[in-house]
């Protein structure tokens, strides 16, 4: 039997995605470094459902690495493949920061840390009309770090919340 082929699921296996747990995914996008590749981009977006909520750039001499939260990311990654880009996909958390907090990052770091769980990436998440802050973490152990945050008292977005949003 190939590996192609339903193998897994006679053995009980459960993909990332299967799980039901407030993950949301995030898109990095390779561009050539090269004036108005973020534009065009962009523009693929026009006239679909899909909004962006983060965007973060890393570029060098050579190229661009564009990461992307979306919507809905279904949607999003057809655009993306429409238009032969090469991209990576990867599960993030969506942590809504307490407005009671006075400093939410650092009780959100100190969770992390207690965990003994690595934040590789953090950026902000937008949130339209919603009032509410938010935070997209990429960290080095996705289930740890959410039961140890959920533990804290911190909630998460789903992919649901998200494409409701937008």
């Amino acid at each position: 039997m190939s590996l192609g082929e339903d193998s897994g699921s006679a053995l009980g296996y459960q993909t990332a995605r299967g799980k039901d747990y407030p993950s949301i995914r995030q898109f990095t996008v390779f561009l050539e470094n090269r004036v108005g590749q973020l534009l065009e981009v962009l523009r693929r977006f026009k006239g679909s459902r899909v909004r962006i909520i983060a965007l973060n750039i890393h570029d060098s001499t050579e190229c661009c690495i564009v990461r992307f939260v979306l919507t809905h990311p279904e949607q999003g990654r057809e655009i993306f493949e429409r238009a032969g880009l090469a991209m990576i996909e990867s599960d993030l958390i969506a942590l809504e920061l307490p407005v009671e907090e006075d400093q939410p990052m650092l009780q959100v770091c100190s969770a992390l840390l207690q965990g003994e769980i690595n934040l590789v990436q953090t950026y902000p998440l937008m949130l339209p009309l919603t009032g509410r802050t938010a935070v997209a973490l990429m960290v080095d152990n996705l289930d740890a770090a959410q039961e140890t945050l959920a533990a804290r008292g911190f909630k998460m977005l789903s992919e649901q919340e998200l494409s409701e949003m937008g």
